[in-house]
């Protein structure tokens, strides 16, 4: 694994503490490493803010103007709405598919509409269908559109769907295919079955696929896969569970996130969200040993200095990881 190089920045603020660079000299050299964002930037950023924001806004704008009229709109005035509205969206995707960003922007606030249409459908002939299967279906009907824009934000949509219809599903039957899952934690053995499988093919998938190379949205399925297995550990905690399946489980992905994230692909942020799970599990061990012969004032003390340490350590093992990827 070869070391990044160190960022425009970091060499400036280097060669600052060093006192290599007069402070006079400062702004040169601010305006010579283009650390400050020049006009043209702040008119790239805004572009792109007002697109996303404009395009986000016309969605919701169509779903609330069809809830406040639903009694003045017939049904085939708001199915032609909802309708209207996903043939411009594909037909500007049609229009600029090239584009890096308004044609799949397009589809994406397109496969919002789809879930505006179902939901829709749903309300007007009254199906008598569950929460979940609208969800459900709604990611089925989107896969398709999901396939040929290869845009990560859809797969998150996609996949914040899958996950919502899975919750859905275990509350409305108690369950999964009609049996409980190791009782009330059953949910939290589900969300993760359902993310770390997406989040180790998200990593396979990232190393041919230039377009999955976001770090935004890896992240945000390791937060999935992280909340869920840290509720697990903390449910074998509290509840004196006689199975260690739900802390073992927190065991090894702790133990392969924090393997792959420091040896094989260096991510500061992973490794901090990793810190803040063992930190959580920790303390809350802690605290479930102390609770039975310390009063609350001498827990709440032990733990406050226990949350310092813990913090204090974590914080300055991530910086060393930073800097030695500066090096």
């Amino acid at each position: 694994m070869n070391p990044l190089p160190p960022s425009p920045r970091d060499a400036l603020v280097e060669l600052i503490e060093q006192g290599a660079l007069p402070a006079e000299q400062i702004p040169a050299a601010l305006q010579l490493t283009r650390l400050h964002p020049s006009l043209t930037d702040w008119r790239h950023f805004i572009d792109k803010l007002l697109l996303w924001l404009g395009s986000l806004a016309i969605t919701f704008a169509l779903l609330f103007f069809i809830a406040y009229n639903w009694t003045d709109l017939g049904r085939f005035a708001k199915f032609a709405l909802v309708q209207a509205f996903m043939v411009l969206g594909i037909a500007a995707y049609w229009r600029w598919h090239r584009d890096a960003l308004i044609g799949k922007v397009a589809l994406l606030v397109t496969c919002i509409g789809l879930g505006v249409l179902l939901a829709l459908y749903g309300q007007t002939y009254q199906t008598g269908a569950d929460p979940w299967q609208l969800f459900f279906n709604w990611a089925l009907l989107m896969l398709p559109w999901a396939l040929i824009a290869r845009f990560p934000a859809i797969w998150i949509l996609w996949l914040a769907l899958i996950n919502l219809s899975g919750v859905l599903y275990y509350r409305t039957f108690d369950g999964l295919w009609g049996f409980m899952l190791w009782s009330d934690i059953g949910l939290y053995w589900l969300l993760l079955a359902i993310n770390m499988p997406a989040l180790i093919v998200w990593e396979l998938l990232s190393k041919k696929l230039s377009w999955l190379d976001e770090a935004w949205a890896v992240r945000l399925i390791a937060v999935g896969c992280g909340i869920p297995a840290t509720w697990l550990a903390l449910h074998n905690i509290f509840d004196n569970a006689e199975t260690l399946w739900p802390m073992l489980a927190w065991l090894v992905f702790s133990a392969g996130l924090f393997f792959y994230y420091r040896k094989i692909n260096v991510d500061v942020f992973m490794l901090a969200g990793g810190c803040l799970s063992a930190i959580v599990v920790i303390v809350a061990f802690f605290a479930n040993f102390l609770s039975s012969g310390i009063d609350e004032a001498g827990i709440f003390l032990l733990l406050a200095l226990l949350i310092i340490g813990l913090t204090s350590v974590a914080a300055m093992w991530l910086r060393s990881v930073q800097r030695e990827q500066q090096v």
